[in-house]
């Protein structure tokens, strides 16, 4: 995967691109990719990836404007046809989920498959019920616990950060509570519009992901007019992470079949 900047009607993104065959755009989710991440060099043996920084990730600047996922859907509906990508797999991890389930609803006709993993974006409890941990309010070494299979990587030490790693971890959480945090994590009307995403859809979850429930994406799946839940086992929110082959292989499948 190679490293570049483009621009996207004004807006400066951090572009990992690599691979050749039918197109793969990736949206990440709370977490921007390594350019070094095992999943996405193995897709990159099987299709034309392409996988943005959102604005407020990694290098990806922050326009004035942008405070809503919204903001996000068409940024990547202009990115796919500035790029002429046709019969292209869209996936979403997380937030990125949410993303290209909203850009699914609106407009399919440059798209033949949509994969969500461990998505947010729509309410399935009642008002009183939460569907989702609040990770703002946890203590960080509980997210990590919920979000992790195996032991998860330790909290890292602030105070022994240098300046610029500082920074890129305050940006990219101010980007992220920007994002999702009005409502939180979800779209009120996002459910009712689903029913227009007339493509095969499949949604992923790590067996044991904390953050978002078995329950949760069988209902999401149940929205969408053709849609399937696959689990990933010894996995928590981040299965391109600790079973890199195993989703990797899942996503070969589905977007040749």
């Amino acid at each position: 995967m190679n490293s570049e900047t483009v621009s996207v009607r004004g807006t400066e993104l951090e572009l990992l691109h690599g691979g050749s065959g039918r197109p793969l755009v990736v949206l990440h989710g709370g977490l921007p990719f390594d350019r070094n991440v095992d999943f996405l060099d193995a897709l990159a043996r099987h299709f034309e990836v392409f996988a943005p920084s959102h604005p407020g990730f990694g290098k990806s600047p922050l326009p004035g404007h942008f405070d809503s996922i919204d903001d996000l859907v068409y940024l990547y509906l202009d990115f796919i046809e500035q790029r002429g990508l046709s019969n292209a797999t869209l996936m979403g991890f997380c937030i990125g989920g949410w993303v290209a389930a909203e850009l699914a609803a609106r407009c399919v006709h440059r798209l033949s498959k949509l994969i969500l993993v461990g998505p947010f974006g729509i309410k399935v409890g009642d008002r009183e019920t939460r569907d989702f941990p609040d990770i703002f309010a946890l203590n960080p070494e509980e997210v990590q616990r919920l979000t992790y299979h195996q032991q998860p990587p330790p909290v890292p030490d602030l105070t022994t950060l240098p300046d610029d790693d500082l920074l890129i971890i305050a940006r990219e959480r101010e980007a992220l509570a920007l994002y999702v945090w009005e409502p939180y994590l979800h779209n009120p009307k996002l459910k009712y519009h689903l029913g227009r995403v007339a493509i095969p859809t499949l949604i992923v979850r790590g067996a044991s992901d904390g953050l978002v429930s078995q329950s949760y994406v069988e209902a999401y799946a149940r929205f969408f007019p053709d849609a399937r839940v696959a689990t990933i086992q010894a996995a928590g929110h981040f299965p391109q992470r600790e079973q890199p082959r195993e989703l990797a292989d899942k996503v070969i499948s589905f977007a040749r079949d």
